[in-house]
């Protein structure tokens, strides 16, 4: 039977006055990979900070892993992230740092490993990641696409269970975005994670995506199959998935009127 790695009941959002998210529930299959989706301003990114703790929601609940991240301790909620990883979309490396010692960091930071041992670990993701040798170069000697990969490393250092990818393949050049999209299914099928991906890119997203979940104003318009949204009827999709514009078409006569209207 399969489980939820991540469960959203009713989730609503505020900022100020405005509300963001309204009333989203979404499951999250343990061991799939789920591909968040949704134009600017759909709400995306806040869920995707919602998922890790960063907000606190106006209403709702978020289980991972089976606790409710918004009711446990601050001591439960630390052991609970030491089992999630991030990628964040800019890789997020520290530059002062070289790229073995971004990977091994979370390892110095909450195990009480002996250095041969976080170095071993290290090399071992690094290999998954196929950066082997490159462990001494700074940040700033990487390509995008390595520094990508390296924080794909570091985010699956400590085996997480749940992996969070926040733009993979943002500003990436076609052959080196479908590398990231490669390895994103590597690590899938070797470690047996579930797989959290907020992207925009829509070839990338068919590629790796179980399912996906489409954000629109808010609100969760659709949660499917790649067939599935292939497939569907609704406007708002199609225009999303064909990059149409959804400005309004304005009568002519109505627009000068709308124009030329006294305050």
């Amino acid at each position: 039977m399969t489980t939820n790695a991540i469960e959203v009941k009713n989730l609503v959002t505020h900022y100020g006055e405005t509300q963001v998210l309204n009333n989203v529930s979404l499951d999250i299959k343990t061991g799939e990979i789920m591909v968040i989706m949704g134009g600017s301003g759909s709400g995306k990114s806040t869920f995707l900070n919602h998922l890790l703790g960063l907000l606190y929601p106006t209403s709702g609940a978020i289980s991972i892993l089976g606790q409710d991240i918004n009711d446990i301790t601050p001591m439960e909620f630390q052991f609970l992230r030491r089992k999630i990883g991030v990628a964040f979309q800019g890789g997020a490396l520290l530059s002062s740092l070289t790229v073995g010692e971004n990977i091994m960091l979370p390892l110095k930071e909450h195990t009480k490993l002996d250095r041969m041992t976080i170095e071993i670990m290290a090399r071992l993701k690094m290999e998954v990641v196929e950066l082997s040798g490159f462990e001494n170069l700074m940040p700033s000697e990487l390509s995008g696409g390595m520094i990508k990969r390296a924080a794909l490393a570091r985010a699956i250092v400590m085996d997480p269970k749940i992996l969070f990818c926040d733009e993979p393949s943002a500003g990436l050049d076609p052959v080196v975005a479908s590398n990231i999209d490669d390895l994103i299914l590597k690590l899938k099928e070797a470690l047996g994670m579930t797989v959290v991906v907020v992207t925009h890119e829509l070839e990338s997203a068919f590629k790796i995506a179980d399912r996906i979940c489409v954000l629109d104003k808010g609100n969760v318009l659709f949660v499917g199959t790649v067939e599935e949204i292939k497939k569907s009827n609704n406007k708002r999709i199609q225009n999303l998935l064909n990059r149409r514009s959804e400005k309004e078409e304005l009568d002519p006569d109505e627009y000068i009127k709308r124009l030329t209207a006294s305050e």
